[in-house]
This record gives structure tokens, sequence and C-alpha cells, in this order.
């Protein structure tokens, strides 16, 4: 394809994929009002009356400090819902669009990374999410009585998107670990070495980029990014025994990476005369010219 080519395709993807992202909006805009508000609410509505808000009736409810804030959370929740709904059909077009420059293995690869990002993004954010009630209990249970927490829409919004976004990324590390293994970057020796490096930087990681900046969330991060990081470790193991077991096959394994492979490039002997008689195929021994002549008539 040419270069005009390209860039027309490259149009059309994007023109589909933000439809699809368009329509995933606007399906969210309607489910806002039934039960996707309350299940964002949810964490903050589960908690004690006296760590919250509540009106007369003992209803909860989040804060609205001026006039197009409820507009403004309505939406920005309708589109990041709309980007997540949507992906099969954003990733798919993307899918489609750097295919055909991929080679056989390179699409297993490709496909394999993808499903484990997505569920690796998936199981990070489920964490959050069951974490978060946990979390704000012990952060606003921290202002001692007589005091009663009041969160704005907007606070609370991005407060939840930010630990969402925080775990699910976080929970992508482990699997850049694999994938720079499986380029040959990163061995299984040089990660087994700085496992205690990793580990102790994992658990700093995870203090640094919680949002509650508790304890509590920050080990509910933590440990299963080291659960996935020794995974990891692990898999770059048998990655690494595979490919020892391989080159001890080939027998270029003791040789320099510019160094010759020793080929033997002189011409071997022709012991036998394939002929074919028919529909198969018979061994013959050398023959001289007339026999020769005489058998392939």
């Amino acid at each position: 394809m040419t270069l005009v080519a390209h860039l027309a395709e490259l149009r059309t993807r994007v023109g589909r994929s933000l439809l699809a992202v368009l329509l995933a909006t606007a399906v969210a805009f309607w489910w806002y009002e039934h039960g996707l508000g309350d299940f964002i609410r949810a964490p903050y509505c589960g908690l004690p009356d006296e760590l919250r808000y509540s009106d007369a009736d003992g209803g909860c409810g989040l804060l609205i400090t001026d006039v197009f804030g409820g507009a403004l959370i309505r939406l920005k929740i309708s589109f990041i819902v709309g980007i997540v709904l949507s992906a099969p059909a954003w990733l798919f077009q993307l899918w489609r669009f750097v295919t055909p420059g991929l080679e056989r293995d390179e699409k297993l690869y490709g496909i394999g990374f993808a499903a484990a990002s997505s569920g690796l993004f998936a199981l990070g954010s489920a964490l959050a999410y069951v974490s978060l009630a946990a979390g704000l209990r012990l952060l606003l249970g921290l202002a001692g009585d007589g005091v009663v927490v009041a969160l704005t829409a907007q606070d609370y919004i991005g407060f939840v998107i930010s630990l969402l976004l925080a775990f699910g990324v976080s929970f992508e590390l482990p699997l850049v670990a694999v994938m720079l293994n499986l380029a040959g970057v990163l061995s299984y020796a040089a990660l087994s070495g700085a496992r205690r490096w990793i580990f102790f930087l994992t658990i700093v990681f995870a203090a640094f980029v919680t949002p509650t900046q508790d304890p509590f969330t920050m080990l509910v991060m933590a440990a299963p990014m080291v659960l996935l990081f020794e995974t990891a470790i692990q898999i770059a193991r048998l990655v690494d025994r595979r490919r020892a077991r391989r080159a001890a096959t080939e027998g270029f394994s003791d040789l320099a990476d510019d160094e010759a492979s020793p080929l033997d490039t002189a011409p071997s002997a022709l012991d036998d005369l394939l002929v074919p008689t028919g529909r198969r195929a018979e061994l013959h021994p050398p023959a001289g010219p007339a026999d020769l002549e005489r058998r392939t008539r």
C-alpha cells in the first residue's frame, strides 16, 4: 500500500473507533440514571452515617458546588465508561490496521499480550473498587468525632477514577517484564538476581501511586503486584530454559554473537540417484550415461 492508502485506512479505522466510543458514551449517559451512578457512589454511601454526609431522611449524596457541576460529572463518567465499553470495537480496529504488517508469530504474541493486558487491567480495577470502601473508612475516620465529612462530586469522582487507573496500570508492569524477556532483553538470571530489589521497589511504587496514601490500600496494591512479578520471573525461567535447549540442539550456543557458525561449505557426494517411476520414486545406484538415458526414458 502507498502512504496515502495507509493514511486513508487509518482515517477509516479512527472514524469507526470514535463512532463506537460515541455510541457507548450515549449508552453510559442513559445508564447513569439506571444504576451506574449508584454503583459509583456505593463505596461512599456504604460508610457509617458519622463518616459521610446524609440528608434529613438519611439518604446519601455528594455535593455539587457549581451550576454545571452535575452535567460535567455525568459527561465525564459517561465518557470514561464509554471508552471501557467500546474497548473491543476500537481495539479490533487497531488490530485490523496493525495486523497486515505482522508475521504469524507476532500476531500470536499480539493476541496473547492484548488478552493478558486487558485481564490484568480489569483485575486491578476490580481490586481497587473492592478496597475503596475500606480505604475511605480509614481515611475519613482519621478526622475524629464531631466532624462531618461532606465530599463534593468532583473530588470523589476524581479520587475513584485515579484509584482505578492506578491499580489497573500498575498490574501491567509484570507483563512488561515478560515482554522484555521474550524479546531477549531481560533474562531470568537478571530478574532472579534482582528479586529482592523488585519486591522492595514494588512496595515503594505502591506507596507513591496510591491516591489514598494509607497503608491498607498500599498493601492491597503491593501484595498482588509482588505475586504477579514472581509469576513473571517463573515465566522468564521457563522461556530461558526452552531457549537454551533450542540453542543446545542447534549446536551454536558456545559461539559469540559476532562469530560465524562452522558450516561445511564443501559439496556432498551424490551416492544415489533418485529416478521417478510413475507415482513412486525409487533409489538406484549411479549408472553410466547409456544406462541413465535408458532409465530416464
